[in-house]
């Protein structure tokens, strides 16, 4: 970037930028390592404010934007901080689709589970399990929603032109996923993703008698409500029980609200319902599964 030289020069002092390791400062000093955050931080701010007007090339606007980026997505005001005084500290949480290289921008931060993180892509396969056969494959970054192993499943089965058995653990659940693939005449051999139930131990979606068609839902102690039309960003649909809940000899299995309980329906219910009722109750479907799902994890392990 044309001038950036001398305005780092000028206004960047939080560490010695000509170093290529890291700062030297005490790394198991908790206030250390917040005001470096801070200092850091203030640095990147100064030099993009700093910088001379200028039309920047494809390269050095990309630079710049990186800089942007990098410099505010992990990061929010100061505990004591109205926003305004330009003091930071590192946010709680991860940001949505966090960039985590300035040198290969695409990677991104992934969370397979609550222990096992990593950073950069992620590879996704279709395979034959009765050959071992690779018939596709992608390789994307590990976050944002347009990745996600539902969304990048269906392009790899979209050249497919006759009906499949399709096999899947529950990163392949979504109501989406299923809808489409189930419309193209596959059958599903999808494991459904678990319920998690308002209290622990209680009583789950499947516990209550969800009509979608009628817009009624009744819970386990027999009370009956109204649920609501799709609303919101995602188009879900509430059943508020309210003072139904008051005195219920069930309430402690199904709700610590004190407004008492409200159930939320998601688009596709019924056929995440039904999916459910056939992984746990149809012996066919589960001999299948378990029949070709190990073969595929091989394949998998070998890769």
């Amino acid at each position: 970037v044309p001038g950036a030289d001398a305005v780092a020069a000028a206004q960047c002092t939080a560490h010695d930028y000509t170093d290529p390791g890291k700062p030297r400062i005490a790394w198991n000093d908790e206030q250390a390592r917040a005001e470096l955050v801070d200092a850091l931080v203030t640095d990147a701010l100064r030099l993009l404010g700093h910088l001379p007007g200028q039309q920047l090339g494809e390269r050095a606007a990309n630079a710049v934007g990186i800089l942007a980026l990098v410099a505010g997505q992990d990061v929010e005001p100061a505990e004591d901080s109205d926003g305004r005084d330009g003091r930071w500290r590192i946010t709680r949480g991860t940001a949505p689709n966090r960039m985590v290289s300035t040198v290969d921008p695409e990677a991104r931060h992934v969370h397979k589970t609550r222990s096992h993180q990593q950073d950069g892509f992620k590879a996704h396969l279709a395979i034959e399990p009765e050959t071992g056969l690779y018939t596709a494959v992608a390789l994307r970054p590990g976050a944002g929603p347009e990745h996600h192993e539902a969304a990048v499943g269906l392009e790899l089965l979209a050249d497919e032109d006759t009906p499949l058995d399709a096999f899947g653990d529950t990163a392949y659940s979504t109501g989406d996923a299923r809808q489409t693939l189930h419309e193209a005449g596959h059958q599903l051999f999808i494991k459904p993703a678990p319920l998690r139930p308002a209290v622990p131990g209680g009583f789950t979606l499947d516990d209550f008698t969800i009509d979608t068609t009628a817009a009624l839902v009744t819970c386990p102690a027999g009370h009956t409500v109204a649920l609501s039309d799709p609303g919101g960003q995602h188009h879900q649909r509430k059943a508020i029980f309210g003072t139904l809940c008051t005195g219920c000899h069930l309430r402690e299995q199904c709700t610590k609200a004190r407004a008492g309980r409200i159930l939320t329906s998601r688009p596709h219910h019924d056929l995440q319902t039904a999916a459910r009722r056939q992984a746990a109750t149809d012996p066919g479907w589960q001999t299948e599964y378990r029949r070709w799902r190990p073969p595929v994890e091989r394949a998998v392990a070998w890769l």
